[in-house]
Protein backbone atom coordinates (compact mmCIF):
# COMPACT_ATOMS: atom_id res chain seq x y z
CA UNK A 1 0.00 0.00 0.00
CA UNK A 2 2.97 2.39 0.55
CA UNK A 3 3.68 2.53 -3.62
CA UNK A 4 0.61 3.74 -4.09
CA UNK A 5 1.07 6.63 -1.89
CA UNK A 6 4.26 7.14 -3.60
CA UNK A 7 2.59 6.80 -7.37
CA UNK A 8 0.44 9.42 -5.50
CA UNK A 9 2.83 12.26 -4.15
CA UNK A 10 4.63 11.59 -7.58
CA UNK A 11 2.28 12.26 -9.71
CA UNK A 12 1.43 15.59 -8.44
CA UNK A 13 4.85 16.50 -10.75
CA UNK A 14 3.08 14.89 -13.53
CA UNK A 15 0.86 16.96 -16.52
CA UNK A 16 -2.53 16.80 -16.32
CA UNK A 17 -4.21 13.69 -17.24
CA UNK A 18 -5.61 9.89 -16.56
CA UNK A 19 -2.22 7.66 -15.55
CA UNK A 20 -2.81 3.60 -14.39
CA UNK A 21 -1.60 2.70 -11.46
CA UNK A 22 -1.18 -0.62 -12.28
CA UNK A 23 1.53 -3.98 -12.68
CA UNK A 24 3.30 -4.73 -15.45
CA UNK A 25 0.77 -7.70 -16.48
CA UNK A 26 -2.38 -6.35 -18.06
CA UNK A 27 -4.66 -8.76 -16.78
CA UNK A 28 -8.54 -9.15 -17.22
CA UNK A 29 -10.64 -10.08 -14.37
CA UNK A 30 -11.44 -13.38 -15.17
CA UNK A 31 -7.50 -13.93 -14.84
CA UNK A 32 -6.87 -12.40 -11.68
CA UNK A 33 -9.74 -12.48 -9.64
CA UNK A 34 -9.25 -16.52 -9.20
CA UNK A 35 -5.59 -15.82 -7.98
CA UNK A 36 -6.96 -13.23 -5.52
CA UNK A 37 -9.66 -15.87 -4.10
CA UNK A 38 -7.36 -18.70 -3.91
CA UNK A 39 -5.06 -16.58 -1.70
CA UNK A 40 -7.43 -15.09 0.32
CA UNK A 41 -9.24 -18.77 0.58
CA UNK A 42 -12.50 -17.59 -1.17
CA UNK A 43 -13.94 -19.64 -3.29
CA UNK A 44 -13.58 -19.87 -6.76
CA UNK A 45 -15.45 -16.89 -8.72
CA UNK A 46 -18.54 -17.49 -10.98
CA UNK A 47 -18.13 -16.02 -14.61
CA UNK A 48 -20.70 -15.15 -16.60
CA UNK A 49 -20.58 -15.42 -20.40
CA UNK A 50 -21.09 -12.51 -22.56
CA UNK A 51 -19.66 -10.48 -20.05
CA UNK A 52 -17.15 -8.17 -20.83
CA UNK A 53 -16.50 -6.36 -17.75
CA UNK A 54 -12.93 -6.16 -16.68
CA UNK A 55 -12.20 -7.96 -19.92
CA UNK A 56 -8.53 -6.22 -20.63
CA UNK A 57 -6.24 -4.88 -18.09
CA UNK A 58 -4.72 -1.23 -17.92
CA UNK A 59 -1.80 -0.38 -18.74
CA UNK A 60 1.03 1.32 -16.75
CA UNK A 61 2.86 2.51 -19.70
CA UNK A 62 2.25 6.80 -19.07
CA UNK A 63 3.44 6.17 -15.44
CA UNK A 64 6.43 4.31 -16.52
CA UNK A 65 7.07 6.89 -18.90
CA UNK A 66 6.58 9.62 -16.06
CA UNK A 67 9.83 7.43 -14.39
CA UNK A 68 7.03 5.29 -12.14
CA UNK A 69 7.63 1.31 -11.27
CA UNK A 70 5.58 -0.93 -9.77
CA UNK A 71 7.11 -2.51 -6.95
CA UNK A 72 5.62 -6.14 -7.97
CA UNK A 73 5.42 -6.67 -11.73
CA UNK A 74 2.29 -9.12 -11.83
CA UNK A 75 -0.88 -9.51 -9.84
CA UNK A 76 0.75 -12.93 -8.55
CA UNK A 77 3.68 -11.77 -7.15
CA UNK A 78 2.17 -8.62 -5.58
CA UNK A 79 -1.07 -10.63 -4.26
CA UNK A 80 1.06 -13.57 -2.95
CA UNK A 81 3.34 -11.27 -1.17
CA UNK A 82 1.05 -8.53 0.08
CA UNK A 83 -1.73 -11.11 0.92
CA UNK A 84 -0.66 -13.77 2.54
CA UNK A 85 -0.50 -13.86 6.10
Amino acid sequence: MIRKEVAAAKALQWPNGPVNIVDDEPASGKVWLPIYASIIDAPEPIFEDGCDRGKRGASNSKAKEYGWKPIYPTCRTGFRTCLKS
